[in-house]
């Protein structure tokens, strides 16, 4: 299924994909982690509930995108052994892509006049 799903170059990534790979392209973070940024960077307007996260992850672990890493030295413990994610260089890729994509679409909408009225507010 993700693989299908990313043998299209320039198929757009799924929202939820897209803020997973936005959540560890910096640092890598295990699956609650990743949920409460998520959740915080969208102002709750996302909420990745476990389910559809780990679904995703699988995904995204199948199509090359991320990988799953040993936990960093004194990770915490509670609740048992959490797992930790890292972007690989395929996934740094395809976010790059979302991202210029989405620069596009903004630049279309700047150009006309898309939120001017939101922006002098």
């Amino acid at each position: 299924m993700a693989q299908d799903s990313l043998k299209k170059p320039q198929q757009p990534l799924k929202p939820k994909w897209f803020h997973i790979l936005l959540s560890i392209v910096d640092r890598e973070l295990h699956g609650t982690a990743i949920m409460e940024e998520v959740l915080q960077r969208t102002g709750g307007g996302i909420r990745l509930w476990p389910g559809a996260l780990y679904g995703a992850l699988g995904d995204l672990s199948e199509g090359g995108l991320i990988r799953e890493v040993d936990p960093p030295d004194g990770a915490p413990t509670e609740g048992g052994k959490r797992r930790f994610y890292a972007i690989t260089s395929r996934g740094r890729n395809a976010l790059a892509r979302e991202v210029a994509h989405m620069e596009g679409l903004v630049l279309e909408a700047r150009a006309k006049r898309v939120g001017e009225d939101l922006r002098g507010a």
